[in-house]
């Protein structure tokens, strides 16, 4: 492909997207290249402080815990209060408890602050959710989703590297920068990102939408169901997969560099092959992206090198590349716009529970089993997924409404200041 082309395909990848939606973003990827704390968490316990590996989960735990209660109190807020002072009052939150987190001596103080961090930097995640849905025309959603995504990874892959060089000078310099960045990212926010909620003539509904009126939507929980059990593929990468390839007899060092290839594609293909599919039929894209997925971990039971885990690795990251803004844009078609903050709440539940069942699921069949029987599960459930996807969306309402009969509606005016 020649310069001018790349260039072409790199300006309409990015075209058309409101400024909002650019320094929401730009907040996005600020916090997630300052994410060093997730990082080292786990050395910081058991190098520095010389707790025992079975506390550092407990404290994992805990931390994913937190993520649990705030997934839903953080959608009722974005509801309630409004997108922007969900996101101010949850990153101001997250920068002090992760500050507060470094200087923390004791165990039991150690495990309550994490679960304070935990809870303060999930609840974001609704909010920033529902504001793009709010902000980004229809047809440009996934687009707007995969952009996200991508900046996430970005994000995620430089703090990475960076955190390592950074533990060897000072954890707790770690836990200082992080609370700096995501005071930067509050910062942009308050100066940039203007409320998106919709305005007053629909205000009145919010009342009308609870957290019960989602649980009793019968085809969104299905959804939120089938989320799940892909989410607990996908994070067999970071759970499964070093203990299966440790017990196997290879070194942290093949295990990173495997699990390296799936930031390095991400970053790299994220952009084009949502180019390729956000036109295209949402139902065959769920459908695929999972049993690629299950299948992708799958073939992970025949893998005695490096090179074939790599291979694997290929595999289930595409189904992700595919699999993650086609799924955030199912949500946002399927949600009410006055109750767009509770729905994806609890669609953020789905991997925030999934984060918390996963490492006892892989710890368990790997013990009493062995790692093939992982990898058998993970292509069933991939299987599941599929088929449950592919029943689910027949007759699913077109681009431009959503099923709840209360969002079956031209899209409401919001603020822009």
């Amino acid at each position: 492909m020649s310069a001018a082309r790349l260039r072409r395909a790199a300006r309409e990848s990015v075209s058309g997207l409101p400024r909002e939606f650019w320094w929401l973003w730009t907040s996005t990827l600020v916090n997630r290249l300052g994410g060093f704390v997730a990082t080292f968490m786990a050395l910081y316990l058991t190098l520095d402080r010389g707790y025992s590996a079975s506390y550092a989960g407990l404290v994992a735990s805990l931390h994913g815990l937190g993520g649990v209660v705030s997934s839903l109190g953080g959608g009722v807020m974005a509801d309630r209060l409004g997108r922007r002072p969900t996101l101010l009052i949850a990153q101001s939150g997250t920068a002090v408890s992760v500050a507060l987190l470094g200087f923390m001596t004791d165990p039991v103080a150690i495990a309550a602050v994490a679960f304070l961090v935990g809870m303060a930097s999930n609840a974001s995640r609704p909010a920033v959710q529902a504001m793009m849905a709010d902000i980004v025309r229809p047809e440009d959603r996934v687009r707007a989703f995969s952009l996200n995504y991508w900046a996430i990874n970005l994000g995620f892959a430089v703090s990475s590297m960076a955190a390592g060089f950074i533990a060897e000078v000072s954890y707790r310099a770690g836990f200082l920068i992080e609370a700096g960045m995501t005071l930067a990212c509050a910062l942009v926010v308050f100066l940039k990102v203007p409320e998106s909620r919709p305005t007053a003539h629909v205000k009145e509904k919010d009342s009308a939408v609870s957290l019960g009126t989602v649980l009793r939507d019968g085809r969104y929980m299905a959804v939120v169901g089938l989320s799940f059990l892909v989410a607990l593929v996908f994070m067999q990468g970071s759970v499964g997969l070093p203990v299966a390839m440790g017990r196997a007899g290879f070194s942290p060092a093949d295990y990173g560099l495997a699990i390296a290839v799936n930031g390095v594609l991400i970053v790299a293909l994220q952009i084009p092959v949502t180019r390729f599919i956000e036109h295209r039929d949402p139902r065959t894209l769920l459908v695929v992206s999972s049993v690629l997925a299950g299948y992708g971990f799958g073939l992970t039971a025949f893998a005695g090198s490096v090179g074939v885990f790599m291979v694997t690795v290929c595999v289930w990251t595409l189904a992700e590349i595919v699999n993650a803004p086609t799924q955030t844009g199912l949500v946002v078609r399927l949600s009410p716009v006055h109750g767009r903050g509770r729905y994806q709440g609890v669609y953020t539940l789905s991997w925030s529970v999934a984060a918390l069942v996963a490492p006892m699921m892989s710890g368990a069949v790997i013990d009493h089993l062995g790692a093939r029987w992982l990898w058998a599960m993970c292509a069933a459930l991939g299987t599941v997924a599929g088929l449950g996807y592919g029943a689910l969306m027949r007759g699913l309402p077109g681009q431009s409404a959503t099923a709840p009969a209360a969002a079956v509606e031209s899209e409401p005016e919001v603020r822009t200041a």
